[in-house]
């Protein structure tokens, strides 16, 4: 069955949000199409954050404090690994480990990185669809402005996102193609979702592999939007420096200006209410709803509020 609502995603704000959907539609017609270019290599493992988190997350395993990793994780891998001298500012846990173990693997064998995602959620249970958006080699890249270009993950773990940043691209993006199938199930959806996560440098890149954004902004009016900033802030994560850092206004107003061409609809939170009128000025739809989500049933019912901005009533 082709999934008739589709949710682009990277991963701790988008890992919440669909575990809110998958309570409040069927999750075998739910499809969460993945950000890959924070995927990094790392001690001969191929790493995929962003689809990790969100697997984890739905499986019920994530850890809960950080919103990443595995709940209850041990480290002696990476403890060991210190006594050498080797890389370990990013932390990969002992059971986390198995992951990228198999990932790498099964790459090595020759499947593709679609293939392989659905494995790996089908191992954990999963009902919904996990695709990352293309089995191809894409790379966050960033300049900073006193070291020039460094990876995504160099900037974000390693430099704990806290150095001032002047230009992002998507390395390989413009020879990639799109997830097979990808293209003609945004055609189909009944809904496409943007889930709350950083419009830089995790939805993004979903948009800059050739052939989604025009997918996606063919069915503008299907699209729905959940804005990551709240109040002026992002909730987690540096979306809100980056944005105040390459131009953008660090409001739903910035929010709404980035995504007007590929959404009809933009949902804000209830504090940032006073800025609706501004966010239609773009073009887009405004919706005010409770966008915090601190539970799972908060998630279920911004799911929801979600869902019914394009006529799909959920339970």
């Amino acid at each position: 069955m082709t999934p008739s609502v589709v949710t682009l995603a990277g991963g701790v704000g988008a890992a919440k949000l669909l575990a809110g959907l998958v309570r409040a539609h069927p999750p075998d017609d739910l499809l969460t199409v993945v950000n890959t270019a924070d995927d990094t290599v790392l001690h001969g493992l191929h790493v995929s954050p962003d689809l990790d988190t969100v697997v984890y997350t739905l499986a019920g395993a994530v850890n809960p404090d950080t919103g990443w990793g595995l709940a209850g994780e041990t480290w002696q891998a990476m403890d060991a690994l210190d006594r050498y001298g080797g890389i370990t500012w990013f932390r990969l846990g002992d059971r986390d480990l198995a992951t990228h173990l198999y990932r790498t693997h099964r790459l090595g064998q020759g499947a593709d990185l679609a293939t392989v995602t659905a494995e790996i959620a089908a191992a954990w249970g999963l009902e919904l669809g996990v695709l990352p958006v293309t089995n191809d080699r894409i790379e966050t890249r960033v300049t900073t402005a006193d070291e020039g270009e460094i990876g995504f993950q160099d900037y974000f773990v390693r430099r704990r996102h806290d150095v001032p940043v002047t230009a992002i691209r998507v390395a390989g993006s413009e020879q990639a193609q799109p997830a097979p199938g990808l293209i003609e199930t945004l055609a189909s959806a009944a809904s496409i979702i943007i889930a709350p996560s950083n419009p830089i440098v995790s939805i993004g890149p979903v948009l800059e592999v050739p052939g989604v954004r025009d997918a996606v902004a063919a069915r503008r009016d299907a699209v729905v939007a959940v804005s990551p900033i709240v109040g002026g802030a992002a909730l987690k994560g540096p979306a809100d420096r980056l944005m105040r850092e390459l131009g953008h206004a660090c409001s739903v107003v910035g929010v709404a200006r980035l995504y007007q061409d590929v959404a009809g609809t933009l949902v804000i939170d209830e504090v940032d209410a006073h800025l609706a009128r501004e966010v239609e000025a773009t073009g887009v739809s405004c919706i005010v709803a409770p966008t915090v989500m601190d539970g799972v049933e908060s998630a279920a019912e911004l799911a929801r509020t979600v869902l019914n901005c394009t006529g799909i009533k959920g339970p």
